[in-house]
C-alpha cells in the first residue's frame, strides 16, 4: 500500500473486508500460499502476457523460481501440500500480494488479489454459476455497481475440434494458438492448403528428416554447425520436424470444416440468446454434450439469482491464460473513456494433475483486482 493516504489505505482495507466477508460466509476457507513459487508452470501454463511479466530469478543451487504473478497455482500447490485427500472438495479463499512487471499505467508491479478456488466439486455447473454469483456479490458488497460481464467457454471451442476430422497434433496445435487469434487463423487455413504446394524456410531441414527425427535433427544441426539458441529443446525441435514431415502428406482440412470453426468463433450476443445459435452449429456429439452443459450453466446461474440475459457470450473470449479448460468470465467496470478489468476466472480441469496430483480433479475459480476496484469506486 505504498504511495497511499491514511485515508486511501483505510479504504482499500474495509473494501477488502467486505470482499472476504462474502467469501467467509460461502464457506470458503482463508489460505496463505507462499509468495515464491517454482517459476515453470507459470511459464509453461499461465499464457503469454504472465510470462513475459512474471519476476523470475534463480536460487543458490540453480533452481528457477518466480514471485507468484497470481494465486491460482499457489492455491493448486497449497491444497496439494496440506490436503489429506487432494481428490476430495475443498473451497479457499485468499488475500494476498501477486507480483508482474506493469504493462500500463493501471497495473502496478505489486498488487493485492482476493479469490476464491473450488476443487473437487460434485456438480460442475452449480460450481461455475456460484463462484461467479461470489464474484459478482463480493465486487457489490464492496460498493460496485453497474458491471459489465462477458462469458466464454473453452470447453466448446475443445469439443467441436475434437469432433472436426483432423490430426490429432493438428487439433493440438490450433488449441495452442487459441489465445492468438492472427496465429489462429493462419493456421486454420494452412491446414486447408495442400502441403506439398509451397515451402517455407525450413522445408530444407524437414527434407532431411528421417525416421529417426532426433537423430536427423542432431546430424543436420552438426552438418550445418548450428548454434541452439531459446529454451526449445532439441527432443521438441525434432518433434516439430516430424509433424512437419507427416503434414506433407495429410490431405489438407475439408473447407466445410474450416467454415464451421470460424462461424463458432464469430458467435457473440446475450449469453441466453446465443443458446439457439451454438445448438444450431452442427458439429458431433461431443459438441454437442457441451451445447447441453452451456444450457445447464445458465439454468444453474439463474438459480443462484443472476440474470443471464445481462451477461454477454463471446465464443473468442478465453482469456489469456492458457491453463482453463472450460467456463470462462471476466467482470469490468466503466471508468472515464476506459472499461477496466476488475475481475475474473474460469474451470482448469488438468492443472492440478499438471502439478502432480494422481488423477484429474475438477477445479474453479476467480479473482479480484482490489486497486483496480479502489480505483473505480474512488
Amino acid at each position: 500500500m505504498a504511495g497511499r493516504t491514511s485515508t486511501q489505505r483505510a479504504s482499500l482495507e474495509r473494501q477488502n473486508a467486505a470482499i472476504m466477508a462474502v467469501f467467509e460466509r460461502a464457506g470458503f476457507e482463508q489460505i496463505a500460499p507462499d509468495i515464491i513459487q517454482p517459476a515453470d508452470i507459470f511459464l509453461e501454463r499461465s499464457g503469454e502476457d504472465i510470462r513475459a511479466r512474471t519476476f523470475v530469478f534463480n536460487d543458490p543451487e540453480g533452481q528457477e523460481l518466480c514471485l507468484r504473478p497470481d494465486l491460482t497455482v499457489p492455491a493448486c500447490r497449497f491444497h496439494l501440500s496440506h490436503a489429506a485427500k487432494p481428490e476430495a472438495e475443498a473451497r479457499y479463499s485468499y488475500l494476498g500480494p501477486a507480483f508482474r512487471f506493469p504493462d500500463e499505467k493501471l497495473s502496478p508491479q505489486e498488487f493485492t488479489q482476493a479469490g476464491l478456488e473450488w476443487f473437487g466439486a460434485a456438480d460442475a455447473v452449480h460450481a461455475e454459476a456460484r463462484i461467479l454469483k461470489l464474484a459478482i456479490s463480493a465486487l457489490e458488497a464492496a460498493g460496485a455497481t453497474g458491471l459489465k460481464i462477458t462469458l466464454g467457454d473453452v470447453g466448446l471451442f475443445a469439443s467441436l475440434l475434437a469432433d472436426t476430422h483432423m490430426p490429432e497434433r493438428w487439433r493440438r496445435r490450433l488449441a495452442h494458438q487459441f489465445w492468438r487469434p492472427e496465429a489462429f487463423k493462419n493456421l486454420l487455413h494452412g491446414f486447408a492448403t495442400p502441403h506439398s504446394q509451397s515451402r517455407t524456410s525450413i522445408s530444407d531441414v524437414v527434407d532431411f528428416v528421417g525416421d529417426d527425427a532426433l537423430a536427423s535433427a542432431t546430424a543436420w544441426i552438426d552438418q550445418n554447425n548450428v548454434v541452439m539458441q531459446g529454451t526449445r529443446s532439441l527432443q521438441d525441435i525434432a518433434t516439430r520436424l516430424s509433424e512437419k514431415k507427416l503434414d506433407r502428406s495429410e490431405a489438407p482440412l475439408k473447407p466445410a470444416s474450416v467454415e464451421t470453426i470460424e462461424n463458432y468463433l464469430n458467435i457473440e450476443g446475450s449469453a441466453v440468446d446465443v443458446f439457439a445459435v451454438l445448438k444450431a452449429l452442427k458439429a458431433g456429439e461431443a459438441y454437442g454434450h457441451s451445447v447441453a452443459h452451456y444450457q445447464k450453466r445458465l439454468d444453474a446461474m439463474e438459480e443462484q439469482g443472476l440474470n443471464p440475459k445481462r451477461f454477454f457470450f463471446s465464443a473468442n473470449f478465453g482469456r489469456e491464460i492458457e491453463y482453463y479448460t472450460g467456463f470462462v468470465f471476466q467482470i469490468e467496470a466503466v471508468i472515464g473513456n476506459e472499461i477496466v478489468s476488475l475481475a475474473g476466472g474460469g474451470r482448469y480441469d488438468e492443472l492440478l494433475s499438471d502439478l502432480g496430483a494422481p488423477s484429474k480433479i475438477s477445479a474453479i475459480g476467480c479473482a479480484i483486482h482490489t486497486e483496480r476496484l479502489a480505483m473505480v469506486l474512488a
